[in-house]
């Protein structure tokens, strides 16, 4: 592995780093030393890289982001029809309530960051404008946004429930918020 300022993937090992630390101690845990250390990288590096601690959990976190609208968009890109796109919400809540422990406890620190800082609500408001569309190539707008709400707070009840409810119970929340009564 190269040390010096020739080392191409240096920048990506620190915010890998960044993200890992935060999930294990949270944002209040982190420091230049714990994420240097984490990355394999000179203490010196961090600054050289990034201008300083809210430059580097600013970009940490829109990476952070990419990945799970990348995962939105591996559950419904292939959805043919209305259909095809609620079992696809009803995979994704289920995909992301089961999966990755990191991701539950990043999704939390960085929507605790937005209610503190506007520069992290601007993030978070990119984040869900990003995840709207995928849900509004299948649902109108509205429905769109009220669906993105019930997968945000299925996927957390099922993530922290002591017995997390079944695939039948999400499939049916799904399908309540996306039929069109008239």
């Amino acid at each position: 592995m190269a040390t010096g300022h020739t080392d191409p993937q240096r920048r990506e090992r620190i915010l890998a780093a960044t993200l890992d630390v935060i999930a294990e101690e949270g944002v209040g845990g982190v420091s230049h030393r714990k994420i240097a250390e984490r990355a394999g990288v000179p203490l010196g590096s961090m600054t050289y890289h990034f201008s300083g601690m809210e430059e580097l959990l600013r970009e940490a976190f829109g990476r952070f982001t990419d990945h799970i609208v990348d995962v939105f968009d591996a559950h419904l890109g292939g959805a043919a029809d209305r259909d095809a796109a609620r079992e696809a919400v009803t995979g994704l809540v289920h995909a992301l309530s089961e999966g990755s422990r990191r991701d539950l406890v990043l999704t939390q620190e960085l929507y605790t960051l937005a209610a503190r800082r506007p520069a992290y609500r601007e993030l978070t408001h990119t984040w869900m404008r990003r995840s709207r569309a995928h849900l509004e190539k299948h649902f109108d707008p509205g429905t769109a946004r009220q669906l993105d709400a019930l997968v945000e707070g299925l996927i957390l009840h099922r993530a922290l429930a002591r017995e997390p409810h079944d695939r039948a119970l999400t499939r049916e929340a799904v399908r309540r918020v996306t039929t069109v009564r008239r």
